[in-house]
């Protein structure tokens, strides 16, 4: 089983992504409410891709993803961006803090699903 970190503050959204996830053979879910709670579970879980939202209480995406992209312990992890913050200017900051991927809300759920098989399958 190949573990898949959601990091979401909306609880909708993550039973969302869970289930869309969970659709899929081979794949488990874990969850954290915020980039603090993500952090947390790191090193607990043997993590093989992690999807943020970028606008979180305590620490937010970008800033888990530049925590995530500069620690070796974690570096080489795949990770997407799912959210509602649809600029290029927003995209661009993104992939160039290190997302592999950045997905803007609403999006279809197929496509999530083809991603993660394109990094994880």
């Amino acid at each position: 089983m190949k573990k898949i970190l959601i990091t979401e503050d909306s609880s909708a959204t993550r039973s969302f992504l869970a289930a869309t996830i969970e659709a899929m053979e081979g794949y488990e879910v874990v969850e954290a409410t915020s980039g603090f709670d993500a952090l947390r579970l790191l090193p607990r879980e043997q993590i093989d891709l992690i999807i943020t939202d970028i606008n979180m209480p305590d620490i937010n995406g970008l800033e888990l993803i530049s925590y995530v992209r500069n620690n070796p312990n974690y570096c080489s992890i795949p990770l997407f961006i799912i959210s509602t913050e649809s600029s290029e200017k927003d995209r661009e900051r993104g992939l160039s803090l290190g997302a592999n991927e950045y997905l803007v809300k609403p999006f279809q759920p197929e496509r999530l699903q083809e991603l993660i098989l394109s990094y994880l399958g």
